[in-house]
C-alpha cells in the first residue's frame, strides 16, 4: 500500500504541472504584466527544446520529425490551437512512419 500511495504521490507531482496549463492557460485573462513577462521568454529557448526532439523522432531518417516540425510550425503560423498540432503532427509521424518504415 505504501508503494501504490507513494506511485500516486509521483504520478500527480508530474502530470499536474503539466496539464493544468493545457486546459487553463486559454481561459485566463492574465494581468498586463504576466502577459508581458510571458513574452520576454525567448524563443531560442523553446527552439533548443523542440529542436533535439524533432531530430531523434527516427534517427535513421531525420527527414520524418523535420517534415512533423514544419507542419506544426505552418500551424502555429496560422494559430491553430495547441491541442490540434499536437494530434495532427503525432498522427502525420505515425503514418509515415507506417508507410516507409
Amino acid at each position: 500500500m505504501e508503494l501504490f500511495l507513494l506511485i500516486l504521490g509521483m504520478t500527480l507531482v508530474t502530470a499536474l504541472p503539466r496539464v493544468i496549463p493545457v486546459f487553463i492557460m486559454d481561459k485566463l485573462n492574465l494581468p498586463i504584466w504576466a502577459n508581458r513577462w510571458l513574452q520576454t521568454i525567448p524563443y531560442a529557448a523553446l527552439g533548443a527544446l523542440i529542436f533535439p526532439g524533432i531530430l531523434s523522432v527516427e534517427p535513421s531518417f531525420k527527414i520524418i520529425g523535420i517534415s512533423g516540425g514544419i507542419i506544426a510550425a505552418i500551424m502555429a503560423y496560422f494559430n491553430i490551437h495547441v491541442m490540434y498540432t499536437i494530434f495532427v503532427c503525432i498522427g502525420y509521424v505515425m503514418l509515415i512512419k507506417s508507410l516507409f518504415l
